[in-house]
């Protein structure tokens, strides 16, 4: 077998070992005390504004209609509110409009549609349309598998403080997947995950930790800190 036929299937691996663990560790480990009930929604003010073109309630609107919250859920009518709110720049509804075509709800079923969204999203410092690129070029789902271009793309949400992909950061450098191999670096995102309540990730930290010398703990942690202010001293997109 060819080398990078090897390298093929091992980045394969690897990716659908990311991938399960994502999906695994996103999942609930105990029952949650049940959510506070949410105010009353004006609905009849709500459309007002929507038509008056107020991207903000242009997307509550669409996720009311994707949710069926206070209204019949309607998928058109979602993708109808987030098109309006995604014209006018708006990230979240790029989002939320890239999500339907992913899913084929209330329009038709393109990815690439979807990845054009999400890309206009990711541009404007979305973590979460930036977490979704790192995803599907991680698996190699609408877009060619490129796992350093997966690393690139989470490392701009992890740098937001999005958890998933700390956490996701966290296993790449330890298994060295896009990335060099770095258990400093690992346990520095493993960390921030943690501290977040990412699930697993305090427990990766431990088990990374047994490998690694006290002054390497200490720059993770180091690293860990200045992650941290960086993140609370920047201003707000």
């Amino acid at each position: 077998m060819k080398k990078s036929s090897i390298l093929g299937v091992i980045l394969g691996v690897c990716a659908l070992a990311l991938w399960l663990a994502i999906q695994f560790s996103s999942q609930p480990t105990a029952s949650k005390p049940a959510a506070a009930v949410p105010p009353p929604i004006d609905l009849g003010a709500l459309i007002a504004k929507a038509e008056r073109a107020d991207p903000q309630a242009q997307v509550q609107l669409a996720s009311l209609y994707a949710q069926g919250r206070g209204v019949t859920n309607s998928y058109a009518e979602a993708a109808k509110w987030y098109r309006r709110a995604a014209e006018q720049g708006n990230a979240d509804a790029q989002v939320g409009l890239g999500e339907l075509y992913e899913a084929g709800r209330g329009v038709p079923k393109d990815m690439d549609e979807a990845i054009k969204w999400y890309r206009l999203a990711a541009d404007q410092g979305n973590a979460a349309a930036q977490y979704t690129l790192g995803f599907l070029c991680e698996a190699g789902h609408g877009l060619p598998q490129d796992q350093p271009q997966a690393a690139k793309w989470f490392k701009l949400a992890a740098d937001q403080g999005d958890k998933l992909s700390q956490y996701d950061l966290g296993q790449r450098y330890e298994l060295g997947v896009g990335v060099p191999l770095d258990q400093v670096e690992a346990l520095k995102w493993f960390m921030l995950a943690a501290a977040q309540g990412q699930p697993d990730a305090g427990q990766r930290a431990e088990k990374i930790k047994t490998k690694m010398s006290r002054e390497e703990i200490s720059e993770a942690k180091r690293r860990a800190a200045s992650a941290s202010l960086n993140k609370a001293t920047k201003p707000p997109k």
